[in-house]
């Protein structure tokens, strides 16, 4: 069938399986825009900032697994994309940006809404593509998604020029598998390194289970939850790898790292043996690397090999698949139970338990601990929570556990503020069956606060709470800190979000006692469409523990006891 390039794109995302593309017109994109009236079996979302289409299409991604789909003009349409495709790229999330460009005659004439965006994504995209002529468009796509979702998930950029979208030709999807020289992405152990690897689990006395976003991605949580319990191997997780292992197990011992669980922190520092699944070493989990687990054997599988001996060296460094790898593995596992380390890493507990400021806080005022602990209470902990970045999202991981994959959406590496609404509004279009939650510092939601018009428009069901603290909150913490209190730039005025809400048609209400979240939380759940909570805590709340940079990992800075002081 003859079609133009345009509708060439729409036949291929159809083909691709997309249901749902989050997107802004403009003129160099007209073209596909137009061609969407023809496909009605793909929804197409209007943001209110390229940057939430990009974010958007991230947390759908992050929710369903499925390759998330963002669309913008050239210049600023496409350059507004950058900073979700940072986020993904840095999060290993499969993403697929196509953006229109300037005709190819003009290219390179600084005409009107041009920007070389391939240019500038070339380093936060795991491949990108300008079309060149429409016999290459539907073999971009199809390259683009295959690059987006196999072997480690990334970002891939497609630009089009607009006379690109006009041309026509004759269309014959191309069907012959994708061959793509130089990318092979690993899957399965040699047969000695899963004999190394085996050796040194066996002979561990203290070991220890790092869990990343890895073990999510590949759909190994459940053979990690089988190597813990086999080997009896406590289990701490990253921030990305939060719900790898249902944090109510036994053998669960939390988030690792700048702001993780004391327990996971000292457990790592003082194992024989780290085994690290699917996650990269980042400076907020390592602590100094110098003093990182000095006394450990450490075994590192990831599917990508650049990864492997990276940021820290290892004794067995396996670039592979971690659901391939883990079932060669477990056969090898012999039963243990390491009565004396787990003992030890209990009496670590107890001493975060005794420091926990919801077990001995006296003040009158609310805390945004009290709010994440509530709000996981009266969701039952089934919530699928998209947080932004900061303070609240630290309390998040700390009083939010999580007993399923993928139901803690967040920026990660890039730590992006203004990540958690438009995420939020992506997930929830992924798991339109489930209860999704945006928490939300009111330093970060005001960065994207405009997509409470796209939540509105589309009446799409998430849940808002902007934790309301009127500062910049983990700046703020830093100052108090490292800075004498000198709290410049971070005092927040900001806008009353219960008006705001309201002027975009959103039921919203205040709170600032505690007795009332569970009221706010069935006010919330009482209303077919967005929702917006604020919850007034305490300014000046810090959030313990914490690392200091270039401390050691078990050199933490710790909430007094109640019969301590600071």
């Amino acid at each position: 069938m003859i079609l133009t390039g345009a509708e060439i794109v729409m036949e291929c995302l159809l083909r691709e399986g997309v249901e749902i593309i989050f997107g802004y017109p403009g003129g160099a994109i007209l073209p596909t825009y137009d061609a969407m009236t023809k496909y009605p079996q793909i929804r197409h979302v209007l943001v209110r900032h390229e940057q939430g289409a990009s974010h958007m299409a991230d947390g759908y991604a992050r929710a369903t697994g499925k390759v998330g789909v963002a669309i913008a003009t050239s210049g600023p349409g496409a350059t507004n994309l950058v900073t979700g495709i940072a986020t993904a790229m840095m999060d290993s999330s499969p993403i697929v940006c196509i953006t229109g460009q300037v005709p190819r005659g003009s290219i390179g004439t600084d005409a009107f809404q041009e920007t070389d965006v391939t240019g500038v994504t070339l380093p936060i995209t795991k491949h990108n593509y300008l079309v060149s002529s429409i016999e290459e468009l539907p073999y971009a796509i199809r390259e683009a998604f295959y690059i987006a979702r196999s072997g480690r998930p990334g970002p891939v950029l497609i630009d089009i020029p607009k006379d690109v979208q006009t041309e026509k030709m004759e269309f014959h999807y191309p069907e012959e598998p994708i061959r793509l020289p130089g990318y092979h992405p690993a899957t399965a152990a040699t047969l000695e390194d899963v004999q190394a690897a085996l050796a040194l689990i066996n002979q561990a006395e203290r070991p220890i289970i790092l869990a990343g976003h890895g073990l999510l991605m590949s759909g190994a949580t459940q053979l990690l939850r089988e190597l813990s319990e086999i080997g009896n191997i406590p289990v701490t997780m990253t921030l990305l790898g939060k719900g790898a292992m249902p944090e109510n197990h036994p053998l669960s011992l939390g988030m690792m790292g700048m702001h993780g669980h004391a327990a996971c922190n000292h457990a790592i520092q003082e194992a024989d043996l780290l085994i690290a699944l699917g996650m990269r070493f980042d400076d907020r989990v390592t602590g100094n690397l110098k003093t990182y687990a000095l006394n450990a054997k450490k075994i590192h599988v990831d599917i990508d090999p650049s990864e492997l001996n990276k940021n820290v060296r290892v004794d067995v460094g396996i670039a592979g698949d971690l659901r391939t790898v883990l079932t060669q593995l477990l056969p090898g596992v012999e039963k243990k139970t390491h009565p004396a380390w787990l003992n030890q890493i209990r009496d670590w507990q107890e001493d975060s338990n005794e420091r926990d400021i919801l077990h001995h806080y006296q003040g009158e005022g609310l805390l945004a601990a009290q709010v994440i602990n509530d709000l996981w209470k009266y969701t039952g902990g089934e919530a699928v929570t998209v947080t932004d970045v900061g303070q609240h999202q630290m309390l998040e991981a700390q009083y939010y556990p999580h007993q399923r994959p993928s139901t803690m959406i967040t920026s990660g590496g890039l730590g992006t503020m203004g990540f958690g609404l438009p995420g939020a509004i992506g997930a929830k279009f992924g798991r339109p069956e489930e209860d999704v939650w945006a928490i939300v510092g009111d330093g970060g939601f005001q960065m994207t606060m405009c997509e409470l018009a796209t939540a509105a428009q589309e009446n799409v069901k998430v849940n808002i709470a902007v934790i309301n603290n009127g500062f910049l909150g983990m700046v703020r913490q830093w100052q108090e800190i490292f800075y004498e209190e000198r709290y410049h730039a971070t005092p927040m005025f900001n806008p009353d979000f219960v008006k705001l809400a309201e002027a975009f048609g959103i039921p919203a209400m205040r709170v600032t006692h505690r007795e009332e979240i569970e009221e706010s939380v069935k006010f919330a759940h009482s209303h077919q469409g967005p929702v917006l909570i604020e919850y007034v805590v305490e300014k000046e709340d810090m959030v313990y523990p914490m690392v200091p940079a270039g401390a050691a990992l078990n050199n933490m800075i710790r909430r007094p006891k109640p019969n301590e002081t600071a």
